[in-house]
């Protein structure tokens, strides 16, 4: 960075708006929330910066106060993503084939997209009855570990999986190891995943690609097989799978006529 460059930067600094921003990430990248106190330690901030923007963000409901006194996000940073065209629109289109799906598979199934290098769960529908395994709204998921993780490493051009890679775990990867690369080469061949779940015992992540109209993946769909012991009738593991690879033919579709 050259000394006028620096410059630039000082003369456009926002200081107020920076340390909001800084807690509203920080926030993000904790599960269990934090306390005044340690949001102010971990950003060598004073208390009192920190209250005054906590009460702030509270306010305008970005964050709330729980009642053990610590400070968590709220959805709304997520809401305002979704409000935004393609995403919304991509939602819509999907719902009514979720919907079908979880239906007639009698499964869960969930939306996934890709966003900076983090996969997000954008959509969700619970399948009938009393038992689902599901993965909530706003959820962000693995690349590497993950059925839909793997179909977007399938499916990506060159350039973008090399983008998606660059930063994993903090690391630059030019390639991917040779065990996930072969795994991602039968998806991109057999045009879906089929993957004991690495996050929940006795779930198979059925998960297939949603293409755009350039013909780009843009989206992931995946349903979190479990065989129901309650239920024989209920559609086995192929036929749930051949359902989804149907679903998402057609929201890939819906995406290409819409646009």
């Amino acid at each position: 960075m050259t000394a006028t460059d620096a410059e630039d930067l000082d003369k456009y600094r926002a200081p107020a708006l920076d340390k909001g921003l800084d807690i509203l990430e920080l926030l993000a990248a904790t599960e269990e929330g934090l306390s005044q106190a340690e949001i102010a330690k971990a950003l060598e901030r004073s208390p009192n910066e920190i209250y005054r923007m906590l009460d702030r963000l509270v306010r305008r409901d970005y964050v709330r106060r729980t009642s053990a006194d610590r400070y968590e996000l709220t959805l709304k940073l997520f809401e305002l993503s979704h409000m935004t065209p393609p995403i919304r629109r991509l939602v819509s289109q999907s719902m009514p084939v979720l919907r079908r799906f979880a239906r007639d598979s009698e499964q869960a199934v969930h939306l996934v997209i890709h966003d900076r290098n983090i996969l997000v769960v954008v959509a969700q529908v619970d399948g009938p009855g009393y038992w689902n395994v599901s993965i909530r709204v706003g959820s962000r998921i693995g690349l590497v570990n993950t059925g839909s993780g793997h179909v977007f490493l399938a499916f990506a051009s060159d350039e973008d999986r090399a983008l998606m890679l660059e930063d994993l775990n903090g690391k630059r990867r030019e390639k991917l190891p040779p065990q996930l690369a072969a795994r991602v080469a039968r998806v991109r061949e057999q045009g879906y995943e089929a993957m004991e779940s690495q996050q929940t015992a006795s779930v198979t992540n059925l998960s297939v690609p949603i293409f755009g109209p350039l013909g780009t993946i843009i989206a992931a769909l995946t349903s979190p097989y479990t065989e129901r012991l309650d239920k024989k009738e209920a559609p086995g593991k192929a036929t749930a799978l051949k359902l989804l690879i149907a679903a998402g033919n057609e929201i890939s579709q819906r995406s290409i006529a819409k646009d």
